[in-house]
């Protein structure tokens, strides 16, 4: 496919950004020419890949990292704080997405194209893809913009009632919606193109856009009721964890007992980092670190305040893929990567859901076997983790399903696949 160009665009944390480095690399292998706009805090990463970088502002990000962010993630400070962290959330989000939607615009001009693949949290994507005549395909880590009655859309409660799901999915085209006025000023004032009727039309204007979700069928099978546009691909993951060396001394910690269990929030940030940190020794303390339980703690980017010690290593960022195989239990926020990650490993999880989509992928550990009763993050104590740790660990029924679920997409290779399917679109 030599001369293809292919323009991904992802925004968001790590783990929106992850999956996209993944399917680049497979549509790298088969010959496309890739380039990727995201966030400048990811140019390296992205530079190191061998991949043009086109930067987006890193203004929203930057907005989850101020108190009002943190207040708003967490969720431990009252009803009123929330309510009122969210109102200027949403404020400066509306005023900060018009600057991205003028860098996602300028991206996509500066690389040229053959065809764009974009996060959802890109608004702009899809409308410069059709304003340069060239395809469009949205690339999904989650199962919240196709509508069906299998279940309702990630971030919404389970409630069982008749048409209830399906209508979880028009609530969410109903958010979109907010964003309507702004996408049409971008299609007329700086596209030339007519402005958008529908609220559907926000993500994919035409309508024949595919949808590729980056989802294992082996986790959630594909629902009965997708029209055939709709795609499940299998997660897309890294390759290269066999090459990946780790430090000596994790390495070590790694190897010199019983497999530890592994403990990280990725990058989801805490109002109370230190009460978090006394919340995982606690736990730990309970489910028995004297008694010969080991752990891997993921220090990330705050002061948990916990003490390295023979039985507690603290690590910062390291592949998923290389350490998690190595741990007998995985506790963590329930990112769509993390828990890719751990469903891949064949570990048992325990999943402490923040926000969003997180409460979902707990929820499908719990109905696969492989995780025990989420524990939202928000009202986590030393106590309850440390029995979750326990069961994940000593539960024989946990370790056989996460088993099966590895064995099962042992031979997926979601982002080949995908990068099957987006060649199609430009043959």
């Amino acid at each position: 496919m030599t001369g293809t160009r292919i323009l991904l665009m992802a925004y968001g944390t790590r783990g929106d950004v992850e999956p996209f480095l993944a399917l680049g690399l497979a549509l790298k292998a088969r010959g496309a020419e890739v380039s990727l706009a995201t966030s400048p805090r990811f140019r390296a990463r992205v530079e190191a890949l061998g991949f043009a970088a086109h930067d987006l502002s890193d203004a929203p990000l930057a907005l989850m990292d101020t108190p009002e962010g943190k207040a708003l993630v967490e969720g431990t400070r009252g009803a009123f704080t929330a309510l009122r962290a969210g109102m200027r959330m949403q404020r400066e989000a509306t005023r900060l997405n018009a600057g991205l939607m003028r860098d996602t615009v300028a991206a996509a001009r500066a690389a040229g194209p053959n065809l764009v693949v974009y996060h959802p949290k890109l608004l702009a994507a899809p409308h410069v893809a059709e304003a340069m005549g060239v395809p469009a395909a949205m690339g999904a880590l989650q199962p919240m913009f196709v509508p069906t009655a299998a279940f309702p859309a990630p971030g919404m409660p389970r409630l069982g009632l008749p048409g209830y799901n399906r209508l979880t999915y028009a609530m969410i085209r109903l958010s979109y919606g907010l964003y309507r006025k702004q996408v049409n000023r971008l299609r007329e004032e700086e596209l030339g193109l007519a402005p958008v009727r529908t609220r559907a039309a926000i993500l994919r204007p035409h309508g024949v856009e595919p949808v590729l979700h980056a989802i294992s069928p082996a986790v959630l099978p594909r629902p009965a009721d997708w029209p055939g546009w709709a795609r499940m691909t299998g997660f897309w993951q890294m390759p290269g964890a066999e090459r990946f060396a780790p430090p000596a001394d994790l390495a070590a910690f790694v190897e010199a007992g019983p497999p530890p269990v592994y403990v990280g929030f990725g990058s989801m940030p805490a109002t109370e980092p230190g009460r978090l940190g006394r919340v995982i020794a606690g736990a730990l303390e309970r489910a028995g670190v004297r008694a010969g339980i080991r752990a891997v703690v993921f220090s990330g980017p705050e002061d948990l305040g916990i003490a390295r010690s023979e039985k507690v290593f603290l690590t910062g960022p390291v592949p998923h893929s290389w350490l998690f195989p190595r741990t007998g239990a995985v506790v963590h926020h329930g990112g769509a990567g993390t828990t890719a990650a751990a469903f891949r490993a064949g570990v048992p999880q325990v999943v402490c859901p923040v926000m969003g989509d997180q409460p979902f992928w707990a929820r499908c550990a719990v109905e696969a076997g492989t995780g025990t009763a989420p524990l939202p993050r928000r009202r986590l104590d030393a106590e309850r983790l440390a029995r979750s740790i326990q069961e994940a660990l000593h539960d024989p029924g946990h370790r056989k399903a996460a088993a099966s679920v590895a064995a099962r997409m042992a031979d997926e290779d979601g982002a080949g696949l995908a990068a099957e399917e987006l060649l199609a679109l430009v043959t």
